[in-house]
């Protein structure tokens, strides 16, 4: 029976010919050209090394069928598909990083110059004595430092230049606003600047506190003529940054307000504000959320931007905690409590039964109005009754001052005031809020000479005439 085969079986000298066949016709094929011609992380100027195929294991044991055999063999000959990885480049720079670079080169051109006295001084920041620290702002350290040649003392804002963007850009906001600001005198005055390669400094004048501080030194309400005073400052700062500037403030707190020893209530900090466009702001995440406004919690689909009202309720804020000597939203435990009953509670106002004028009581409530379109706007602010009243009035905020950061030995935990004959206010009650009240008597009564000043007014109960 030498070369039959049995019907029914397999031939496998004519198989393994078929197979070897195949085997070579797959060996030959050769692997698919990239027609585009890119290049899939090869390496340049080094030939590509084919991968190794795998060994192909006959069993010729096997009774398959050569129809089975023959599929086997065509799958195996169809080219395998490349894994291609493309490698994403860096992105490029975007015009407003080119922009703040360009600027940041301009600000460095003018870097060394100090403006004291009408004087201009070319100094440098190794003639600095560092004095101590006295605040943080946005996104730098407060020092009070001596300039050593002329011995002349002042606050210098130190930032650090990190590299990142948004640093980049808060820092050149800051320096275009109290550079372009010189001639308001509700807004801190700057010196000059110095950028090195790790730092920019920002040469200030030297204020004596701020409210943030004074706050927690009275640990009561203050007067409400004091609150005059930085009401009508700090609006017409925030006027003065919307119509010379086209700039919205976005971060107005009490610890941004600040007060010197000559009794001038000032603004501070621009490292957040923003510039507005079509009288809008766009940017959401600025500023310090317990002042932020219901709109920019949560904004309105149809309206998402938001305007200089924004501004008017931190303002009002503001006052409701330093009349009450207590933060509004104190007893929130975590700031989503805090966001949710800024937006679904009444808004604050200030108590009818303290003492307040019903002047005052009203511009708060304007002020807190959660319906931004309902809300005025810093014409209408300074048009208001309370502000107008104050813009003109005789209020000794240096004495008050004073009293508060340097009290006589001996004094009450209350801060003190003065007659108009000179006597000193003591309390005749144990309540904080009367006692503010009978400062702002004082006060008015010492310059009772004005007829806008007359307390009648400020201590009318509301509803009556």
């Amino acid at each position: 029976m030498s070369g039959n085969v049995a019907s029914g079986t397999v031939n496998l000298s004519d198989l393994e010919e078929r197979l070897k066949k195949l085997e070579s016709n797959f060996q030959s094929k050769k692997r698919p050209t990239n027609k585009l011609g890119l290049n899939f992380g090869a390496q340049p100027n080094h030939p590509t090394v084919p991968a190794q195929r795998p060994q192909m294991s006959l069993n010729f044991q096997s009774s398959a069928p050569a129809s089975t055999l023959n599929s086997m063999s065509q799958q195996m000959a169809q080219p395998r598909k490349k894994q291609i990885s493309f490698s994403i480049p860096p992105p490029e720079k975007s015009h407003e990083s080119e922009r703040v670079n360009q600027r940041l080169q301009e600000v460095y051109q003018q870097t060394g110059k100090l403006r004291i006295g009408g004087k201009v001084l070319q100094a440098h920041v190794h003639e600095f004595d560092n004095l101590g620290q006295i605040g943080s702002g946005t996104c730098g350290q407060v020092y009070k430092m001596r300039y050593k040649p002329i011995s002349y003392v002042m606050a210098v804002k130190q930032m650090n230049r990190s590299g990142n963007n948004d640093e980049q850009k808060r820092i050149l906001m800051d320096l275009d606003i109290v550079q372009k600001s010189h001639d308001c005198p509700t807004i801190v005055t700057c010196f000059g600047t110095f950028v090195t390669e790790s730092s920019v400094w920002i040469c200030m004048e030297l204020m004596e506190t701020c409210f943030e501080k004074l706050k927690k030194r009275v640990q009561g309400p203050m007067p409400e003529v004091i609150l005059g005073k930085l009401t009508v400052a700090v609006v017409q700062a925030l006027n003065y940054l919307k119509e010379q500037h086209n700039v919205i403030h976005r971060d107005v707190k009490p610890s941004n307000i600040l007060v010197g020893n000559n009794g001038v209530i000032k603004l501070c900090d621009f490292g957040i504000s923003g510039r507005l466009v079509d009288s809008q702001a766009k940017t959401r995440a600025a500023g310090c959320t317990a002042y932020m406004a219901p709109e920019r919690i949560s904004p309105d689909p149809n309206h998402p931007n938001y305007d200089i009202r924004a501004d008017v309720w931190s303002l009002g804020i503001s006052l409701v905690e330093l009349a009450t000597g207590r933060f509004p939203y104190s007893d929130c435990k975590t700031d989503f409590e805090m966001l949710t009953k800024i937006l679904e509670q009444e808004p604050p106002s200030l108590p009818p039964d303290k003492g307040f004028s019903i002047h005052f009581q009203k511009f708060v409530t304007a002020c807190c109005t959660k319906d931004y379109r309902n809300r005025p706007k810093y014409r209408e602010l300074l048009a208001d009754e309370f502000v107008k009243r104050f813009i003109f009035a005789n209020v000794d905020v240096t004495k008050w001052l004073g009293q508060i950061l340097y009290p006589p030995t001996g004094t009450t935990a209350f801060p003190i005031a003065r007659t108009a004959s000179g006597n000193v206010v003591k309390p005749t009650t144990t309540d904080p809020f009367a006692f503010a009240a009978e400062i702002t008597q004082a006060q008015f009564a010492k310059h009772a000479r004005t007829r806008s000043l007359d307390f009648k007014d400020f201590n009318r109960k509301p509803g009556t005439k």
